[in-house]
């Protein structure tokens, strides 16, 4: 089982960056996926999450309008658009897959984002 996040750099302040996470190695169209973040000292926070067919999405209040999560089951692959990106999202970036069916749960590794001029 893999997840692997790709797309994270340097940014400045107002601009955007795509955030992709590639699966492999399980059923990626029956799990529910999720984007998280971790900035140093903090928790670990759900930023956006999308159902397995993809109907419904909800995002964290600091996120909403500015972040879009969305999948693409023939690829299995999930990505997270991040537009007017602000200082207060620089973290590390990590994509996590569950299925209660499977009582399975896959962590990526971790891509960072900083904004930063």
């Amino acid at each position: 089982v893999q997840l692997v996040e790709s797309g994270g750099g340097l940014v400045q302040p107002g601009g955007s960056l795509r955030l992709s996470c590639a699966a492999s190695g399980f059923t990626f169209s029956s799990y529910a996926m999720s984007w998280y973040r971790q900035a140093p000292g903090k928790e670990r926070e759900l930023v956006a999450a999308i159902t397995s067919g993809g109907g419904k999405k909800n995002y964290a209040d600091s996120v909403k309008g500015r972040f879009t999560i969305s999948r693409d089951n023939a690829k299995n692959t999930v990505y997270l658009q991040m537009n007017s990106l602000k200082p207060e999202d620089t973290a590390v970036y990590y994509c996590k897959g569950d299925s209660d069916y499977f009582a399975a749960i896959y962590w990526g590794q971790g891509t960072q984002v900083t904004v930063s001029s």
